[in-house]
């Protein structure tokens, strides 16, 4: 019988999704002026991976390396305000370097996953994160809430981008 390991599945798994229908490309921001996007982003709503599930004051936190990649920080507490603060690290890296919108954020080597800034407001106080595949979404501000109009605002772009609605989720905050 022959044994097959894990990690030759996840790569086959990983290869067969990369081979995926994506629908429409999905376009970014025209320019993001990476000093200005750097710095704490609360994440107000997202539809979740698995490691965001039941995450509360959620916060990405990004910083400029010496060679070019962004350090990322997200923090949450897992399940409650008050639940176990989780951490994680992942690394940025600007593919699209005309418009720096485009970025490959890599959780474990060799995989970068793909991360568009498709929505970023004139004053860098909200932003809105997708993927071609259109599985994950963040909703992210410079401030733990948003107004409500510009909540709805954001949702309806988010469905015109072709996003499963059902999904997304409003992240908890309270500071």
């Amino acid at each position: 019988m022959i044994r097959v390991n894990s990690l030759t599945v996840a790569a086959a798994a990983l290869l067969l999704s990369a081979c995926a229908a994506k629908g429409p490309e999905m376009q970014t921001v025209d320019y993001v002026d990476l000093d200005r996007f750097m710095g704490d982003w609360y994440v107000i709503a997202n539809i979740p991976t698995f490691l965001e599930k039941g995450a509360h004051n959620a916060v990405e936190t990004y910083a400029m390396n010496d060679d070019g990649t962004i350090a990322t920080t997200f923090t949450f507490r897992k399940n409650s305000f008050d639940g176990e603060l989780k951490q994680y690290n992942p690394k940025g890296f600007i593919t699209d370097t005309e418009t720096n919108a485009l970025w490959g954020m890599r959780f474990i080597w060799p995989i970068k996953a793909d991360y568009r800034v498709v929505y970023l407001d004139e004053d860098y106080t909200q932003t809105v994160i997708g993927r071609q595949k259109r599985d994950f979404v963040w909703i992210m501000a410079r401030t733990p809430t948003i107004p409500d109009e510009d909540y709805e605002r954001i949702l309806s772009f988010v469905e015109s981008l072709g996003y499963d609605m059902s999904k997304v989720q409003k992240v908890p905050q309270q500071w």
